[in-house]
């Protein structure tokens, strides 16, 4: 388990409505470290129900041992705002008038959510993210986060989610609504308001979450019963526990900011937003999802540039996002893996020559032994492989790097660990090294 910290922003936050809170606390929970390049972090968005603690609603994927593993990575989760586990909202103190804002909290939208995770990321000092991750309403947030471009993000990974909220998901947040309106004590302001209404509107999400074939495996009676139906008692048992952990209040604004979910507005439509993006995208859909359909996550795939599209076969439907933890983090890992290998790029010799002759101003790292500099060098910097992450500061972020060695193995190497130290985009391996440069340019070099 995660600890649970509290940013206090003691700022006033002006919401996209025009409306605006006095200030915002945030809820949000790290695990590992960050590195000293400040560029090894995950982030996470959490979906509809969930907390900041990703390790406990998301087994298997985010933990020791596991792909997103705080061994390795600087693991950030923020709890949404209108929530009820820490982060300003409905069952939070209107200092106004020193009681609970109740049905008086200000609607807010998916921009909003985000914004507010903009805030905490600023009090972090974190404008480079590794990995940008969220499933369902959780990817809604990460599309926004990187169309925001605040941060650098190496990568986006969207799971079961859209560009847009559907007419469809609109019209079951509506009816969850009507649920919890028809419920005569939702208008209370205690920890138990809206109980029943909650139950209900927790049923009906239920029904789009799962598949009929996984209904129908599981919750199916085969000895003749009229009564006490497992389907039944697994529909009372989930909303029974969503009660005991969320409240009525908070369930009906943030369904109302899931409606709200529109990529495009404000940035000249769906496609033309979409198309901004220029990161290394993966999206997953989940076979048989009812709520967010496989054709939605095909749009983003569409119209995403640099974007990667699989389907999971899950009997799970939509609720597949939380429960296949293997097969997402095997797409995960084989992602991750090549996108380090293609954000490496090159320089021919010859380009490296023109540079030279123009005068242009940029940076030469030689990361050979020095005995191997006492045979040939180009020249430049000389900072051997083994000393990479020692003298890693030397390095421009500014001007464009040029790295070689004897062939180009070394120098790819060198450009990973320092991709990993620093993130910088500005690095060039030379492709086929001194070999190549004493093979086209200057043939009285001999390299054995």
């Amino acid at each position: 388990m995660s600890e649970i910290i509290i940013y206090n922003h003691n700022e006033p936050f002006l919401l996209e409505s025009g409306e605006s809170l006095a200030y915002i606390d945030i809820a949000y929970s790290t695990s590992g470290k960050l590195n000293a390049a400040r560029n090894n972090v995950v982030w996470i968005c959490h979906a509809l129900t969930a907390n900041s603690d990703a390790e406990s609603w998301w087994p298997g994927l985010v933990g020791h041992g596991c792909v997103i593993d705080p061994d390795k990575y600087f693991i950030v989760c923020s709890n949404v705002l209108g929530s009820c586990y820490g982060t300003t909202g409905p069952v939070s103190i209107n200092p106004t008038t020193s009681e609970l804002y109740g049905l008086d909290f200000p609607q807010f939208t998916v921009r909003d959510v985000v914004n507010v995770q903009l805030l905490l990321a600023s009090h972090l000092n974190i404008n480079t993210v590794e990995l940008l991750m969220g499933g369902s309403f959780g990817g809604s947030q990460a599309l926004e986060l990187a169309l925001s471009k605040n941060w650098q993000i190496v990568h986006l990974l969207l799971i079961a989610t859209g560009a847009k909220e559907t007419a469809w998901g609109i019209a079951i947040h509506e009816t969850q609504r009507l649920a919890l309106t028809a419920d005569a004590t939702f208008t209370d302001t205690n920890a138990d308001a809206g109980a029943n209404g909650l139950k209900a509107a927790r049923g009906i999400g239920l029904l789009t979450y799962r598949t009929f074939e996984a209904y129908n495996s599981k919750q199916t009676d085969h000895d003749g019963r009229t009564d006490n139906f497992k389907a039944a008692s697994y529909i009372q048992h989930q909303g029974k526990k969503l009660v005991k952990r969320f409240h009525s209040h908070c369930y009906w604004y943030l369904t109302k900011c899931l409606d709200t979910h529109h990529v495009g507005r404000g940035r000249g439509g769906l496609e033309n937003a979409l198309s901004q993006l220029d990161i290394p995208t993966t999206i997953i859909t989940m076979e048989g999802d009812m709520l967010i359909p496989e054709s939605e996550q095909k749009y983003l795939a569409r119209y995403i540039r640099e974007s990667v599209y699989y389907k999971i076969l899950s009997s799970y439907g939509h609720d597949g996002f939380l429960i296949e933890s293997k097969a997402i983090g095997d797409i995960i890992q084989k992602e991750l893996t090549k996108n380090k290998h293609k954000i490496i790029k090159e320089i021919t010799v010859a380009e490296l020559k023109n540079l030279i002759d123009s005068k242009v101003d940029f940076q030469l790292i030689d990361v050979r032994e020095e005995f191997e500099c006492e045979i040939a060098t180009i020249g430049g910097e000389l900072i051997p492989l083994g000393q990479i992450a020692d003298q890693a500061s030397v390095i421009s972020s500014e001007k464009k790097v040029v790295v070689y060695c004897r062939s180009g193995r070394r120098s790819a190497d060198a450009i990973k660990k320092l991709q990993q130290l620093n993130g910088f985009e500005n690095l060039f391996n030379l492709k086929g090294g001194m070999l190549a440069w004493a093979d086209e340019i200057d043939p009285s070099i001999e390299i054995n």
